[in-house]
């Protein structure tokens, strides 16, 4: 319901600017220390990985597919772990050691779970299972960490702006003008006017935050106009196939919503289906853009 997000939403913002503010504070205790940066909004994370490994387990439970609740929380937390610890590691090998070793856990947790029904039927899908929620809850998240060692926070914040700015200009695009279906069967409300609608909205905002980036303290985080504005059209297109893929994980499962823990806005992933479809995108093009 409506009034329902208008007190979610404002609450939901509230939170993260206050986990983001404190993980930001801490940096220079971080530096003394000789710590990582970004331990706070790890802890946040790791939270959030729990929460999105559940509405994936009952997004399988819902297209009647065997799915342990214990396994996909704990594949979603090897993913994250594995994946944002790998870049404390001084070498290549031990980077890609930690993240072999994740996923091979990941499949073992489920062999393991399955076992103990001592029924290999529903095998196939309980592993396949598993490690969709070692990816959507551990491994995409992780990529937001990896950005986070090398930024600021508000960068990650600038990212997700970005990101969700995509669904504003979609919104009010498709509604406005929006005549050609993009793709009916999946989601009939989505149009190909509202997809352009999106990518110019993100461009505009990606290159707007970009150039407001210069008055950033570290030469990391200043970021230039035409990274942002080319980062804005690749997180559009990136985000709304996430967006697409949650839908076909609802439809599939017959939930119209991932979950109920957010008032007015469903569960975790209905909020950040897009933004985890882009976390890989803003790493690679910040880490190729960065010289």
């Amino acid at each position: 319901m409506l009034w329902q997000r208008l007190i979610t939403g404002p609450l939901l913002i509230a939170l993260i600017l206050g986990v983001v503010w404190l993980d930001a504070s801490l940096d220079a205790t971080a530096d003394a220390r000789g710590l990582p940066h970004g331990l706070v909004l790890f802890a946040f994370a790791c939270g959030l990985s729990v929460l999105i490994a559940r509405e994936v387990a009952a997004f399988l439970r819902g297209a009647d597919l065997p799915a342990s609740m214990f396994a996909c929380v704990t594949a979603a937390l090897l993913g994250i772990l594995g994946t944002a610890l790998s870049a404390l590691l001084p070498t290549g090998v031990g980077v890609s050691g930690a993240l072999a070793t994740a996923i091979a856990l990941m499949l073992v947790i489920a062999l393991l779970r399955m076992s103990r029904d001592r029924d290999p039927k529903g095998s196939l899908a309980l592993v396949g299972g598993t490690l969709l929620a070692g990816v959507y809850g551990g491994v995409f998240l992780g990529f937001w960490m990896l950005v986070r060692l090398e930024h600021s926070p508000w960068v990650l914040v600038g990212a997700i702006l970005t990101t969700k700015s995509c669904d504003i200009g979609a919104y009010f695009t498709g509604m406005s003008i929006g005549r050609h279906k993009m793709i009916p069967w999946l989601s009939p409300k989505k149009s190909w006017e509202g997809l352009a609608g999106g990518v110019v909205t993100a461009t505009l905002v990606g290159a707007g935050l970009a150039s407001l980036s210069a008055r950033c303290e570290l030469p990391a985080d200043q970021i230039p106009v035409w990274v942002g504005a080319l980062g804005g059209a690749l997180v559009a297109v990136i985000g709304q196939a996430g967006d697409l893929a949650e839908s076909a994980f609802k439809r599939d499962s017959g939930l119209k919503d991932s979950g109920r823990i957010l008032p007015g806005m469903g569960g975790v992933l209905d909020v950040l289906d897009s933004p985890l479809f882009t976390g890989p995108v803003v790493y690679w093009l910040l880490r190729l853009t960065a010289a």
